[in-house]
């Protein structure tokens, strides 16, 4: 092949621009040659000790053993970088294949074979690009912007789903393709609760939705979506309150529903598979299906390009937060496994869903009552990691008890920040909406129950 190191290396030195390397991203491994690398070494070195200059062709020449100057380069940095980055990419190809593949192959599963090769060829595949720009021109943006536009308007460059909840829709615009959204709560308060309801609204509308239930098996999380679906379609009516209800989640859990409602019950399930338009994809609590890797989720995406949400029940469950650390500091695991997620999420274009554990507080008691008070856990009291929080579009903090619920917006990076909508909040018959207007339809409403 032409001699491109040796002239891309004259060149630096003809105009003193040692920056050129660092310009285009070329390293000591990107060289073919020993003498290339020993010349690449030598400019670094020189550059380093006076100021960033290059040294002359002269003074290269005598400190390198074998090195072929060219005079004269008219070759563009671009043009000589992308073939030494054309054939550096060309033979880690072959050596990963020639030398390490074979262990591989020796050693490993066929899953862990396939991502290995998968993210090797990546890693060469960004360590030999070569840009010249570090991002996109407004020319460059100005000449897609119009077409783009175009295409969110007729719904084809992103979907847009809307919460269960319209005042919240209203506040945050809706759950966008593309984004992450956390659901934060102390433990027991409701955190997988609200997913499910949300999840019910997302399939109402048309969604695909893939969920990752590490806490729940089966059973109990269907048995909490027939709830939620039952009292939205008014099922049953308790002391002669109007507004209805769904069927109750503790006596499907145990088996004892009695007479019209069994036989109800027995109706929704048979009419299940049909129900709603978008269809459910469910990994639950002791399936042999369950996954429990980013690795496995990216595979999981790739082969279905037609999900269009992802809800993770909860994001410590992932065995990629408590995985190796790379970075070798505290909680680096889960910050890169934060980083991941989001990165498999927008390359995907899919809704993002996870739940977290908020840090216990200690609890404030009504001193008529002695009943819990409701209060939301705010952002300081996310678990896991603060990465998480920062990959966030939306962090909705959630807490219900004695038929009352109240969702809040802890960041809003499309607004809503410090929004709150108090809730209707009787869970084990399915019911969790906005408050009926008037306070005093609230106060009855609830006090019935």
């Amino acid at each position: 092949m032409p001699n491109y190191d040796s002239q891309l290396l004259s060149k630096i030195c003809d105009e003193n621009d040692a920056k050129a390397l660092t310009r285009y991203g070329l390293e000591r491994e990107d060289f073919a040659s020993e003498t290339a690398k020993r010349a690449y070494d030598a400019i670094r070195t020189y550059a380093e000790s006076n100021g960033g200059q290059a040294p002359s062709y002269a003074t290269l020449v005598a400190e390198v053993d074998g090195f072929n100057y060219v005079p004269a380069v008219t070759d563009s940095y671009e043009f000589l970088a992308r073939k030494i980055k054309d054939y550096s990419g060309k033979a880690q190809v072959a050596r990963f294949f020639n030398e390490e593949l074979p262990e591989l192959f020796e050693s490993g599963t066929a899953d862990s074979v396939i991502d290995a090769v998968h993210d090797r060829l990546v890693r060469i595949k960004m360590g030999t690009s070569v840009r010249s720009v570090p991002g996109r021109t407004l020319d460059e943006i100005a000449q897609d912007f119009r077409a783009e536009y175009d295409r969110r308007k007729a719904g084809e460059s992103f979907r847009l789903w809307k919460t269960p909840f319209p005042t919240l829709n209203a506040e945050i615009g809706g759950l966008y393709a593309g984004d992450i959204y956390g659901i934060m709560a102390e433990s027991g308060r409701g955190k997988t609760y609200l997913a499910e309801v949300i999840v019910d609204e997302l399939l109402r509308q048309g969604a695909n939705v893939l969920v990752k239930s590490y806490e729940v098996k089966a059973y109990p999380w269907v048995a909490r979506l027939l709830s939620v679906i039952t009292a939205r379609e008014g099922a049953l009516e308790i002391d002669d309150i109007a507004d209805k209800v769904g069927l109750p989640n503790k006596a499907m859990l145990s088996g004892s529903l009695e007479g019209d409602v069994e036989a109800y019950f027995f109706e929704i399930c048979s009419a299940l598979s049909s129900y709603y338009p978008g269809q459910l994809y469910l990994q639950a609590k002791s399936d042999a299906g369950l996954t429990r890797s980013l690795d496995a989720l990216e595979r999981e995406l790739a082969a279905n390009p037609s999900l269009d949400c992802v809800v993770i029940d909860a994001f410590y469950n992932l065995e990629d937060t408590y995985g190796r650390n790379a970075n070798k500091t505290a909680g680096g695991a889960a910050e890169q496994a934060a980083r991941r997620l989001e990165r498999i999420i927008g390359e995907n274009d899919v809704v993002g869903i996870y739940t977290v554990q908020a840090a216990t507080e200690r609890q404030e008691t009504d001193e008529d009552t002695g009943r819990r008070e409701l209060k939301l856990p705010d952002r300081d009291r996310m678990k896991t990691t603060k990465a998480l929080l920062e990959i966030t579009t939306n962090l909705f903090a959630f807490d219900a008890v004695n038929g009352l619920g109240r969702i809040g917006v802890e960041k809003g990076r499309n607004g809503g920040e410090g929004f709150t909508l108090d809730l209707v909040a009787l869970m084990d018959y399915g019911v969790l909406r906005e408050m009926p207007a008037g306070a005093e339809v609230a106060s009855q409403f609830v006090g019935n129950f």
